[in-house]
């Protein structure tokens, strides 16, 4: 189907000149277009024409987006969001005085979920996670990653990974999985470490390589987690079996998980709420994207991530909301934009660049998404504004009016 978004006052295209990221100083330049729609074809965007010009095409479907403003389709690429069970207990916990650590080493926290998880049906997973895609689609995602990480067992983790990969078959979105094996030892293993990263190494990662159910490996390098050397042996494993990395480091304490990520050249970085000066300087100008939870810092009430820094240092700086259970029960991503702006100092332009071909980068999916720019997919972001600022503004609003992906309408407010 031909088709026209027409008549919008502002188009946020991010154009990259076909570079497909954001460095530096550059994540502020987002440009934006006014007096002009969005010719589509063939699920991609065909050209930008005036609006003038907008008669000429008869033969299209036309769609009206006067007092609209059109940005590239949101791409949320760290969450957690396939889990089941409530940790709103340890939030009381974590109110009167606890603080993350001391939850999870008193058997809370991810043990926690993967109680839960390991409880409940395929089909009760699918049901529960659906619920929340679909407030992320009605957000303007249209990319989502989803996380394994709370089976850890062979069988649980699996499932997970099965039920992402229903969710993709179910909704228009593209659902990213990521294996999340090395999450934290579960307590079946406290006393041998050894044998749990073997099960890793040994049975899960050749499995879910070879039944195709992951495209990224990740790892939680933190002392109440995995170690360096830990994470070294399993990415050495996951790039034998052809998986892109993924790597949470310095969330709470800096044990060299930098050094890991650049040695195997992770697609990126995630959490650096503790990253120091001289990580940041290895970092800079490397095609490692770094992606910040500000929500997992506004949740805990803790360190954010010295995005400024990072920023000047000329990284590739990514926003996601981390959506789970225990750190970070938002997903918001306009929220996540907000507390960027307000308490990491990034400027509006930049939390723009930051959801979108930044994300996108974090999910080696910025050739065809996360801008737009002609011949790529047509995946859009439509909110009820005149102005791109007030989506940072509006904080904890939601004024998505439409969702776009590969120029198919997926969810129009209103419209159930």
């Amino acid at each position: 189907m031909l088709k026209i978004f027409s008549n919008p006052s502002q188009i946020i295209t991010i154009d990259t000149g076909g570079e497909n990221l954001k460095r530096g100083k550059r994540l502020k330049d987002i440009n934006v277009l006014s007096g002009y729609s969005i010719l589509v074809e063939n699920e991609k965007i065909k050209d930008f024409i005036p609006n003038e010009s907008v008669y000429k095409y008869s033969p299209y479907q036309k769609i009206n987006l006067e007092d609209k403003i059109i940005l590239p389709g949101l791409v949320d690429c760290h969450t957690h969001t396939v889990f089941s069970g409530s940790r709103a207990n340890e939030f009381r916990e974590k109110l009167n005085g606890k603080s993350y650590e001391e939850i999870a080493a008193s058997g809370g926290g991810i043990s926690n979920t993967v109680e839960s998880v390991r409880k409940t049906s395929f089909n009760k997973l699918i049901k529960i996670a659906g619920k929340r895609i679909e407030y992320f689609i009605s957000q303007g995602v249209t990319s989502l990653e989803i996380k394994s990480g709370y089976g850890l067992d062979f069988e649980s983790e699996i499932k997970i990974l099965e039920v992402i990969k229903k969710l993709n078959k179910i909704y228009p979105i593209d659902i990213v999985p990521t294996f999340l094996g090395a999450h934290t030892i579960p307590n079946e293993y406290k006393s041998n470490r050894a044998e749990y990263i073997s099960l890793i190494i040994e049975e899960m990662l050749p499995f879910v390589a070879k039944n195709n159910l992951a495209e990224f490996c990740d790892g939680f390098c933190e002392s109440t987690a995995f170690s360096a050397e830990e994470i070294d042996l399993i990415f050495s494993s996951a790039k034998k079996h052809n998986l892109n990395l993924k790597l949470h480091a310095d969330q709470f304490n800096s044990i060299g998980g930098l050094d890991i990520a650049l040695k195997h050249n992770v697609t990126s970085a995630d959490h650096l709420e503790v990253i120091n000066e001289s990580d940041i300087k290895k970092i800079s100008n490397s095609e490692i994207v770094c992606v910040l939870l500000p929500g997992v810092s506004f949740f805990l009430n803790y360190n954010y991530a010295p995005a400024r820094k990072l920023i000047e240092n000329n990284v590739i700086v990514a926003l996601a909301s981390d959506f789970n259970p225990g750190s970070s029960h938002i997903y918001g991503l306009n929220f996540i934009m907000s507390l960027a702006a307000l308490k990491m100092g990034m400027t509006i332009e930049e939390t723009i660049s930051a959801v979108t071909i930044n994300s996108a980068k974090a999910l080696k999916m910025n050739n065809k998404i996360g801008s737009l720019e002609i011949n790529k997919s047509a995946d859009f972001a439509v909110f009820d504004t005149t102005d791109y600022a007030d989506i940072v503004y509006s904080i904890g609003k939601n004024l998505n009016y439409m969702t776009v992906k590969n120029g198919e309408i997926i969810y129009k407010s209103g419209i159930s």
